[in-house]
Order: C-alpha cells, then sequence, then structure tokens
C-alpha cells in the first residue's frame, strides 16, 4: 500500500515539494514535470495539459523510470511527455 501511496503523490514519498515548474510547451500542450521522491531517486512524474474548446485538460503522467537526480527525472519527464503527446494526441484526455 506504501508503494500506491506514494506512486500518488501521498505519503511521505510524494513530489519533491516546492513550487511548481514552469511549464514546457510543445504543439500546443502543456507539460510541467514534477519529479516524485522514491527512496533516494526521483520518479518520472508530471502533468500534460491542453485548452480544449475552452476546457482545460489534465493528464497526470507517471512511469516506472528512476533517476538518481531530480534534473535527470525532468529532462526524462519531458522526454516522455513529449513521446506520449506524439502516440496519443488529445485521445489522451478522452
Amino acid at each position: 500500500m506504501g508503494f500506491l501511496k506514494r506512486l500518488f503523490g501521498g505519503g511521505d514519498g510524494g513530489s519533491s515539494g516546492g513550487s511548481k515548474m514552469e511549464p514546457v510547451l510543445h504543439e500546443g500542450y502543456s507539460i510541467i514535470p514534477e519529479p516524485m521522491k522514491d527512496g533516494g531517486q526521483f520518479r518520472v512524474c508530471g502533468t500534460i495539459s491542453k485548452e480544449i474548446d475552452g476546457e482545460t485538460k489534465e493528464h497526470k503522467l507517471i512511469r516506472a523510470d528512476l533517476f538518481p537526480s531530480a534534473d535527470e527525472c525532468i529532462e526524462a519527464t519531458v522526454r516522455k511527455a513529449k513521446q506520449v503527446i506524439k502516440e496519443q494526441g488529445d485521445r489522451l484526455f478522452g
């Protein structure tokens, strides 16, 4: 149960904390990396959003990949988010 709690941002293993990062814009989508602490490493986590018909839609991206530093994790999160956008497009929100 602890793993699931950490995976979804609860408990001691939650997000790296602090203020949200600046969004990375990609093909009309906004990507906000949110590295998630997991033990001594960081898990790929972030939010992909886009305004569709005047409504902001969001998709939470969480992957199993772990990195030793927050900076490496941020780069990987942006790379993975761009891949998901390319593969799924607006279906992400459906």
